[in-house]
Order: C-alpha cells, then sequence, then structure tokens
C-alpha cells in the first residue's frame, strides 16, 4: 500500500484526487469506484496490476473521498464525472487505457466508452452490465428498495443523521454484502435494517472501515446522493442501437444482490447484452457478493489480469 502514490489533478474548475502504481510507460487502467466506495476499493487490483506491468489509477470522483465536492452538489450530473475522467486520462497524457469500473461506476465508463472510443483498450465491469435506457425492462420493485428510498430528497440525509459516518457506511456494507435485495419495510429506514451489533463481513477489516470512515467524514454524502441517486445516465449517444465495439469482460458474483433485480440475470445469462456488447464475456464468482473484488480479490485479479494481457495488444497507438 505504501507503494501507491497520491496526487491531485486540476480538472474542469476543481481538485480531484488520485492514487496510482505503475510506471507511467506502462499500459494504464483507470479504476472507477461505485458507492459506498472511493479509490480504496480498488487496493488489491491496484497492486496486482502494478507487479504485472500496467500502470493502475483510481480517482476519487467529485464530492467523493479527497477530491473536491462541486459548487451545487444537488446539480451535478453523470456528463460532469464522464467529462472528468476524459480530462484525467488526457491530463496525464495517456492516448489509449483500460477502463475497470463497479456498481454506478459502470454508469460513468460506459458513457466514456461510447463518447470515446479511440481512447479504449477494453473495458470490464463488476455487478452491472450494460443497459441503455430501452434496453432493459426492470419491473417495479417495493417502495421500501433503498435505491426508491434514497432518490427522495431527504429521506437519506435524515436517516443517515441518526448515526456518525462510520457507521453508515459500515452499515452499508453489511447491507449490500447480503444476497438479498436491500427492501426495508413500510415503518422502517433503511439503516434500520441492520442491527447494532452485526459483524463486518470477514473479509472488510476495521482498518479498512476506518479508511473509508475518515473519508466520508470529509466529503459527506450530498454528492454522493446525487450521484447515483438523484441523476440519470446520459449515454450522450444518439444511435438507438449503441454499441460497445471494444473488448469487454463482465465479472459477476453469485450472490450478488442486484442479480435478484427482476430481469436483470435473464438480461445477462440469455445474451441480449450481446446486441449491445458483442464483444462481451461474462464470468461469475462463485459465492461472490456485491463488493467481490474485495472479497475474493485473488480470483478477480486472476480475471482481470487474463483480460488485461490478451488485450494488451490494443493498448498501443
Amino acid at each position: 500500500m505504501d507503494q501507491i502514490a497520491h496526487k491531485f489533478l486540476h480538472i474542469n474548475g476543481l481538485k480531484l484526487h488520485i492514487a496510482e502504481i505503475g510506471s507511467e510507460s506502462s499500459p494504464a487502467v483507470i479504476f472507477l469506484h461505485g458507492f459506498p466506495e472511493i479509490w480504496y476499493t480498488w487496493r488489491h487490483q491496484m497492486i496486482a496490476v502494478a507487479n504485472a506491468g500496467f500502470r493502475a489509477i483510481a480517482p476519487d470522483f467529485r464530492g467523493y473521498g479527497l477530491s473536491d465536492p462541486p459548487a451545487e452538489p444537488e446539480k451535478a450530473s453523470f456528463d460532469d464525472f464522464v467529462n472528468d475522467i476524459a480530462s484525467i486520462v488526457d491530463s496525464l497524457a495517456i492516448s489509449k487505457v483500460f477502463v475497470i469500473a463497479k456498481d454506478f461506476g459502470t454508469m460513468v465508463a460506459y458513457p466514456f466508452v461510447l463518447r470515446y472510443p479511440q481512447k479504449i483498450a477494453g473495458i470490464i465491469t463488476l455487478n452491472m452490465a450494460f443497459m441503455p435506457p430501452a434496453a432493459f425492462k426492470s419491473h417495479p420493485l417495493p417502495e421500501g428498495f433503498y435505491v426508491t428510498r434514497w432518490r427522495e430528497p431527504g429521506r437519506a440525509e435524515a436517516d443517515f443523521s441518526r448515526f456518525d459516518v462510520k457507521t453508515v457506511v459500515r452499515n452499508i456494507y453489511i447491507l449490500f454484502s447480503q444476497s438479498e435485495i436491500p427492501i426495508a419495510n413500510e415503518n422502517e429506514e433503511i439503516m434500520d435494517m441492520v442491527k447494532p451489533l452485526t459483524s463486518l463481513p470477514s473479509w472488510l477489516t476495521e482498518e479498512d472501515l476506518a479508511i473509508y470512515g475518515d473519508l466520508y467524514e470529509k466529503s459527506g454524502f450530498r454528492t454522493a446522493l446525487q450521484i447515483p441517486y438523484r441523476s440519470y445516465m446520459s449515454l450522450g449517444y444518439t444511435e438507438e442501437v449503441p454499441k460497445v465495439e471494444a473488448p469487454m469482460m463482465l465479472i459477476l458474483g453469485e450472490e450478488d444482490y442486484a442479480l435478484k433485480v427482476p430481469g436483470m440475470h435473464e438480461y445477462v445469462k440469455n445474451g441480449e447484452v450481446k446486441k449491445y456488447i458483442p464483444n462481451i464475456e461474462t464470468r461469475y464468482v462463485p459465492r461472490g457478493c456485491h463488493f467481490v473484488h474485495e472479497q475474493f480479490p485473488n480470483e478477480v485479479n486472476q480475471l482481470i489480469l487474463t483480460f488485461l494481457h490478451a488485450n494488451k495488444h490494443l493498448s498501443k497507438v
């Protein structure tokens, strides 16, 4: 961990934090985090790809971790995040890059890949497949579904404010590590779904939690609730059937609650996703949860390295 360097880049009027490891002359890999995460979620993968001869770069999105928040977090958009990633890649003078993303980071990665295909050597996503607006019609979930609750202005803020920041992050990690979709009862808030003495998942230490807690203490949750929960992904793409032509791998934990969203498993399993990503390969990790890259880093790292080495030639201009 002490080999990972940290610096700030002035990007689109903000000072954004990036963590990186590996030679600047090596093929570049940019990692995009989800929620409730920061760059640190990719610690195992960054070290592995750097040791394999790649350059690993993991930014904190604007308003997350050590990065500056936007002036008006409630007006932040996915387009802002996509533009930031494009600007980071340009600022670091990277001509072609591998993109690895998870959770809502995939909702930044896919528009980035579609808008800048000439910059892309390959893409790996965890937890979420490519779903253009017309591609996937999910069945309505109950009112207590956490996304529905957090989309409501003020609801999550009131819920979270009853606890210290570290406890909020702890509870979300515990909830999202389970195999059932987090859905609260009618007279229950999302935080109430976790009993006070519930243990952390075995693969997440108190030291890990302290790092997440300290950085969310700094950033707060204003931007994190806006993106991804209160904004909508914009592909910035006009074709009716947008296609990602770059090689792609989708990594899914077999016990990830996201696969239980009605219609999701069928969309991936039946190959409908190939309509949009012809060159996709899907890999399942047995017993893997929503944080499969932290839970089973060795297995995920092996999948990532196999993909990177197989497509390394595409990183050359």
